[in-house]
């Protein structure tokens, strides 16, 4: 009898076994990542333009260096999978009007949006990370871990987007935003949203990917 084949790999399991992931999850190591980045200058060149739009905006400064935080800490090997596992899009002509959106899979991860002259963030995660008793079940959401996430209990509100074990939180102005961040309950819920999306197989928004957004996300 011949051996059964191996199941595919698919996603940063290509890069990364289990263990390193739950690793990287707990914040227990720091993964070596790729020395150069893989790049377009086709695909860098496209979004030139709306990058310097960007810059042009009052929430400019805050928003890259919000992403300075969110990608080296809650993108696994950002370089090696950089576009074809994660992307970040630039002023993305869609309805709610984002100044930058970062995706995996076919999955929203993290948008920040202008508010007034400063930013409100949006954050895809699994719910059964925000209850009491870590379950899906709406009714559990603990209320009261996510006020004191932020600088101010009226700076986060949160929503149930269409799926199992999803959950949606709204974070009102970057001092909230990188107060968040520094959450390393949070932190590794993100952390554990994100590699679920980015294992599911290719980036389905790799066409969209901003170069010059996505500099800001890297370690360096």
């Amino acid at each position: 009898m011949g051996t059964a084949p191996r199941p595919r790999t698919t996603g940063v399991g290509q890069f990364l076994d289990l263990e390193q992931q739950r690793d990287w999850i707990e914040g227990k190591t720091d993964l070596p990542d790729a020395g150069d980045r893989s790049e377009s200058l086709e695909q860098r060149f496209k979004y030139v333009a709306r990058f310097e739009k960007l810059l042009r905006r009052p929430q400019a400064r805050e928003v890259l260096e919000i992403l300075g935080l969110y990608g080296p800490n809650c993108i696994p090997i950002p370089r090696k999978t950089e576009r074809y596992y994660w992307s970040v899009s630039c002023l993305p002509s869609t309805s709610d009007k984002p100044l930058i959106r970062v995706n995996a899979s076919w999955m929203e991860l993290f948008t920040l949006y202008a508010h007034g002259e400063d930013v409100r963030a949006r954050f895809i995660v699994h719910l059964s990370d925000f209850t009491k008793d870590r379950s899906a079940t709406p009714g559990q959401v603990d209320q009261s871990f996510l006020e004191r996430s932020v600088a101010m209990p009226e700076d986060v509100s949160y929503f149930f987007p269409r799926g199992a074990d999803i959950f949606g939180i709204n974070v009102r102005g970057s001092a909230s935003i990188r107060k968040l961040l520094g959450s390393h309950r949070v932190l590794r819920a993100i952390r554990t949203f994100n590699l679920t999306h980015m294992n599911r197989g290719r980036n389905a928004y790799q066409a969209s990917h901003c170069y010059s957004v996505a500099d800001y996300m890297q370690a360096d």
